[in-house]
């Protein structure tokens, strides 16, 4: 399931009554459910979504939690995302990158101020899912990383 299609699912769900929904396509599942709604007893790991959020933090200070063995980096404030250092530079990292924990994955621009936001585990980008210099909020999902 790509992120395309996560999106649509996202959207589909949006606006609806729908707490929770599994969807299963090529041995991969991923489980939506909405912020606020508790997780039923037993349940395995959720991805929380609300609004285009996909999973839970993982970076600077955050909390890691797995989806179908991908982990997924949220933005830790509210601010403007950035890919490079500075226009026109290469990206920090692009879909496929292998990282180390410590690597720069993007800066968050806040009140003036750059913040880099480091990866937390070793692994592969295995997407990227906010343009470049667009608004973020605080847990809104950036980056998705296979685990190494």
């Amino acid at each position: 399931m790509d992120l395309k299609e996560i999106r649509a699912v996202l959207k589909l769900i949006q606006g609806t009554d729908v707490e929770e929904i599994e969807v299963e396509q090529d041995g991969r599942r991923i489980r939506i459910r909405r912020r606020g709604v508790p997780a039923p007893a037993g349940a395995g790991s959720m991805v929380p979504a609300h609004l285009g959020h996909v999973a839970a933090p993982i970076a600077a200070g955050a909390q890691v939690r797995e989806t179908t063995n991908l982990i997924t980096v949220e933005s830790p404030m509210v601010g403007t995302f950035y890919r490079a250092p500075a226009p026109g530079a290469d990206p920090y990292v692009r879909e496929g990158d292998k990282v180390e924990k410590g690597t720069v994955l993007c800066i968050i621009e806040a009140m003036k101020l750059m913040n880099e936001i480091e990866a937390e585990i070793s692994g592969t980008v295995h997407s990227i899912l906010v343009e470049n210099a667009t608004p973020v909020e605080y847990g809104q999902a950036l980056f998705l990383l296979q685990p190494a």
